[in-house]
């Protein structure tokens, strides 16, 4: 998932909470999602309010750490700068001992761990046939009230401010210590960590030389609350404004039936990178069908022909990661593996001639 009411950061004092969950309810009732209140233990809430709630939590969230294969790691660390300090998770393959291809940053979504998302999107395994590194940034609650990076913050948008400064920071430290090739980082999310992901592709693009977008929104789509429900309904601007700069090379997935992010924000952060791409392309489109779940691909080629853009639009799949495996949440097991194209477009840029 990506954002939720109470998806603020932690207040710290009862009027700072009751101001923000003035705010939740007068935008849901903005956007007709109100409709009277239920009542319960505290405050009364809007209608909408519970519904949301409810239709967003995910029972059975895997707690569950991932299998290890002999000779790989699965370590904890934390990063501290000026911004704040995360813990993450790091996954060395067995198969890098000899030195690793890479290195890909996953940014979980909403009410995720490090673990539960590297079960659900099988990365691990993935990363032990290529021999690249996976580094698991965890948002915690006392910075976000639901685990969302805070992607619709101001305060988290910019290069050497906030959230981005502290994944940039942790992404270097591992860089450092595993001798990753310089040209051979990528990062990628899920929801809230595909915004952010966005973002920091768009911040530092000195840094990643790809990013993977999975149900995400672009740079610049929301700067608070009441705009972050409007983007994700798709009723945000047509052009994320934002982002500027060379953009970094971009694979997107969402499915047509998501029902909490509008399926439009996909083509926004495609639409984005090319509107700051090179005027002369070449693109390519195919249909197919994956896992049970048919799916449209559009391919944008650089003038070298190297792929800029892919954007796959998964039919009739919701807010979950496609071709995920059933032990993490926020996973659909049909339509095309995400985590294998990711790693495809990712380390093969070259895919046209």
């Amino acid at each position: 998932m990506d954002f939720k009411p109470g998806a603020w950061r932690s207040a710290k004092t009862g009027a700072r909470i009751d101001s923000a969950t003035d705010l939740v309810n007068r935008t849901l009732a903005r956007h007709g999602l109100a409709s009277g209140s239920v009542q319960g233990e505290g405050p009364a809430q809007p209608a909408g309010l519970s519904d949301m709630l409810a239709r967003f939590r995910q029972p059975g969230q895997s707690t569950a750490e991932p299998v290890l294969p002999e000779g790989a790691t699965f370590a904890e660390d934390s990063f501290t700068c000026a911004a704040g300090t995360r813990r993450y998770r790091t996954y060395v393959p067995a198969s890098a001992r000899d030195g690793a291809t890479g290195l890909v940053v996953m940014l979980h979504g909403c009410t995720q761990t490090p673990e539960d998302f590297a079960v659900g999107t099988g990365m691990n395994a993935l990363a032990e046939e290529h021999r690249f590194i996976v580094v698991y940034p965890h948002q915690t609650r006392g910075d976000n009230a639901q685990s969302c990076w805070n992607w619709f913050s101001r305060g988290d948008q910019r290069r050497d401010r906030g959230e981005p400064s502290i994944i940039a920071g942790l992404t270097r430290e591992v860089i450092a210590r595993h001798g990753v090739p310089a040209d051979r980082t990528f990062i990628a999310g899920l929801s809230a960590g595909a915004a952010m992901a966005v973002i920091m592709g768009d911040a530092y693009p000195d840094l990643f030389g790809g990013v993977g977008a999975h149900s995400g929104l672009p740079t610049g789509a929301a700067n608070d609350v009441p705009s972050a429900f409007a983007a994700m309904g798709g009723q945000g601007a047509t052009s994320a404004g934002t982002a500027k700069g060379t953009p970094v090379r971009t694979i997107v997935f969402h499915g047509t039936a998501d029902a909490t992010v509008h399926p439009s924000n996909g083509e926004r952060i495609a639409q984005s990178v090319l509107d700051r791409g090179p005027r002369q392309n070449l693109q390519t489109e195919d249909k197919g069908q994956a896992g049970g779940r048919a799916f449209r691909r559009c391919t944008t080629y650089d003038t070298d022909g190297t792929a800029a853009v892919e954007h796959w639009v998964v039919e009739g799949m919701g807010h979950a990661w496609s071709g995920g495996k059933p032990g993490g949440s926020y996973t659909d097991a049909q339509g095309p593996d995400a985590s294998a194209e990711m790693v495809r477009f990712f380390f093969t840029p070259r895919t046209n001639g």
